[in-house]
């Protein structure tokens, strides 16, 4: 084990940096200005997330040490006037030895349309938009940035619909968001999709709900899904420019949010009675969650705090790959930035841990995870190692070991 640890510390640090420094003065990355305020502009942001991951418990033909991209996205977005949007994202998930194509042209894990809206202005604080769009509800963690997580990744559990009603956690809908003094708002009514990740799946006489309202009910009764999220900030404002939420700021703004959200979809799941008829259950999802981030004294370092309750009702007894349960989630992260005397070179060590519910085993599932990350250049340039185990009802999984070199632009 010890082994396999030093051989994932030196290829993150080769990778890191072997091919790319970062920068510290970043100011803003790729972004043309079309006049001298900046108020018509073309920006595009790059990332790209490179893991290895060691697993100590595997069948013994396969290896416990393996690589991926975890994730390689471009983001761009333009204002020539400022009544009006446009933002494209497109990029790749997960992409493994497992899941390439030999061409590069199959596979569901190539490049595809992670977003694409076109927004409207209604004043200063207020905006209407359509496509398909990342202006979620439900929490804070739904609306996640990939750019600036704190952890690893983000708690899994919290993006609570993906491949369920939505590409990617990404809806085909109208939104509207906004600011009203210091509590922003985000709503939207969506489409579902058909062709979900329980496409195949009927349900069966006195079973489980099984999630596939519009494709067995129709799309008048189960196509469309509504969802929300308000937080109300105390201290700093933050950004609600574009609807990706901060991980953590690592002590450049003093934040404290409260927030509550929620995610509808009438019939959004089926039943099917013992005589085979078909009946519908509301799928509804809400939350409640408290997000800190402040630095602390003179010297740098920085808190981050964050906590969530959330109430998943997906249908009777739901439950898909351990991932999509119907039950009830306590999550929570705390990190602490420790940067060296230059300033340059910060450490952020954290702990996260999740607790749940769920109706189906009558049984709780807990995750532990402990890790670090190295920022280089902030956000911007970072090294991530996590351990993190999971237990699930009587089930212990074993622990997984994942060195993460990051880099965005």
């Amino acid at each position: 084990m010890r082994k396999h640890l030093y051989i994932l510390l030196l290829l993150g640090f080769v990778f890191h940096f072997g091919f790319s420094q970062g920068s510290p003065d970043y100011n803003g990355g790729y972004k043309v200005k079309f006049n001298e305020d900046g108020s018509k502009f073309f920006r595009i942001i790059s990332w790209a997330q490179f893991w290895a991951t060691h697993t100590d418990k595997v069948p013994d033909d396969v290896s416990k040490t393996n690589f991926s991209i975890r994730r390689a996205r471009i983001l761009m977005y333009s204002q020539i006037n400022k009544d009006f949007l446009i933002l494209t994202h497109f990029g790749l998930n997960s992409l493994n030895a497992e899941n390439q194509s030999p061409t590069g042209l199959e596979g569901n894990s190539q490049l595809f349309l992670h977003g694409m809206w076109g927004q409207y202005s209604l004043g200063a604080k207020h905006a209407i938009g359509g496509g398909l769009h990342y202006w979620n509800g439900i929490s804070r963690l739904n609306n996640q940035s990939t750019l600036n997580m704190m952890t690893l990744d983000n708690n899994r559990q919290s993006w609570a619909t993906i491949g369920l009603s939505d590409q990617f956690a990404r809806h085909i809908g109208i939104y509207a968001k906004g600011a009203i003094g210091r509590l922003q708002y985000r709503i939207a009514i969506n489409e579902s999709v058909s062709n979900n990740l329980q496409e195949t799946v009927e349900p069966v006489a006195g079973g489980a709900a099984v999630y596939a309202g519009r494709r067995l009910l129709g799309s008048r009764d189960a196509g469309k899904n509504y969802a929300g999220y308000f937080d109300y900030h105390f201290l700093d404002q933050e950004s609600n420019s574009l609807p990706y939420k901060v991980g953590s700021y690592l002590g450049s703004k003093k934040v404290f949010t409260v927030g509550a959200g929620f995610f509808f979809h009438p019939d959004g799941s089926v039943l099917a009675e013992t005589d085979g008829t078909l009946s519908g259950e509301d799928v509804s999802i809400f939350a409640v969650d408290a997000f800190y981030d402040a630095p602390i004294g003179e010297k740098g370092n920085a808190l981050t705090v964050y906590a969530t309750y959330q109430n998943n009702d997906y249908g009777k007894d739901y439950t898909l790959g351990q991932t999509y349960e119907t039950g009830a989630m306590l999550y929570g992260h705390v990190g602490y930035v420790i940067p060296l005397k230059d300033k340059k070179l910060k450490f952020q060590p954290y702990v996260s841990y999740s607790n749940r519910s769920i109706d189906a085993i009558d049984d709780n599932a807990s995750t532990l995870g402990l890790g670090t990350n190295a920022y280089i250049s902030g956000h911007n340039s970072k090294i991530t190692l996590e351990y993190k185990n999971t237990k699930y009802g009587n089930n212990t999984d074993t622990g997984v070991v994942t060195l993460q070199a990051m880099i965005y632009l």
